[in-house]
């Protein structure tokens, strides 16, 4: 069997210059292009035990950025504990104070911005903008809707708090993307579980139609019975974008009683579709047709 590359314990688990570990002697150079080592940018290596993802890109970036630098964008949001918003394909993004001057190579974002205010310094040292901060400049990039189902999502994801965000925009001078970003905070609502449910709020929005009760949950005498994406009480109608009551295998059954009970409580439910939502005019129709049966 062929023998497991030595790691000095200094390099378990780090992400490192590789000059700096061979001046220091923990490695020769040899060693250094062992398969215990990844390499993610030049000079920057990693043991290769560690999963590569963007979080890891981001420690890598570190080791060669300028020092006001910070992460910011969807680098930041990652940071935040928002995994699942950039894999490790998507860029890092930096932001650097202006006139920085600095060539990351590929797989780098710059973007220049003054570093000072909301930023924080978390595990590994990694500096990143702060959680309204953060959201409030991917808002500001547009498009609107694009950026109504993000600002949803971080909110859902417990990344930041609707308020802080409405509370920066409104403190934002008049700048690029300062009017979108106002836009988008007004239109997010933060309760949408998916991307979806949050363009078929929009849509029934900007149709006139009676705004519903997002996430709206339904009792019976027996209690509790469901939390439907969107409910118009009043006529105990409930709209649900298309996959709520597809659970996973075993949960069909409990699905289905679930519906037998919304319908024994009186309740109607408006499954909408993937396919529904390219034909906005007829789900509208449809929709409209429901609310005045």
């Amino acid at each position: 069997m062929p023998v497991p590359p030595e790691r000095p314990p200094q390099l378990h688990d780090q992400v490192f210059r590789g000059t700096a570990a061979v001046a220091a002697e923990l490695l020769t150079p040899d060693q250094l292009r062992s398969v215990a080592w990844r390499r993610l940018r030049r000079d920057v290596y990693a043991d290769a035990r560690l999963t590569v993802d963007h979080r890891l890109h981001a420690r890598a970036v570190a080791l060669v950025a300028p020092g006001p630098a910070v992460f910011s964008g969807l680098t930041a949001v990652v940071l935040w504990g928002g995994h699942e918003f950039a894999d490790a394909q998507v860029p890092v993004e930096v932001t650097v104070p202006p006139g920085t001057r600095w060539q990351p190579g590929r797989g780098v974002v710059v973007r220049e911005a003054a570093t000072a205010g909301d930023v924080v310094t978390g595990r590994h040292g990694l500096r990143r903008t702060g959680r309204a901060r953060t959201a409030v400049d991917l808002i500001r990039r547009g498009p609107l809707d694009d950026g109504v189902v993000l600002l949803d999502r971080l909110v859902a994801a417990g990344i930041v708090r609707l308020h802080p965000v409405r509370d920066a925009v409104a403190r934002l001078p008049r700048c690029r993307g300062s009017r979108l970003a106002r836009q988008t905070a007004d239109l997010s609502d933060g309760l949408a579980e998916s991307p979806p449910e949050t363009r078929l709020r929009l849509l029934m929005l900007r149709a006139g139609l009676p705004t519903p009760s997002a996430q709206y949950r339904v009792f019976d005498a027996e209690g509790f019975v469901a939390r439907v994406d969107f409910a118009f009480p009043d006529i105990k109608l409930a709209v649900e974008y298309d996959g709520a009551w597809h659970g996973q295998p075993g949960e069909l059954g409990r699905d289905r009683r679930r519906l037998n009970r919304l319908a024994a409580a009186g309740w109607r439910v408006l499954f909408v579709t993937a396919a529904d939502m390219h034909a906005p005019g007829e789900l509208l129709a449809r929709l409209t047709e429901a609310l005045c049966r």
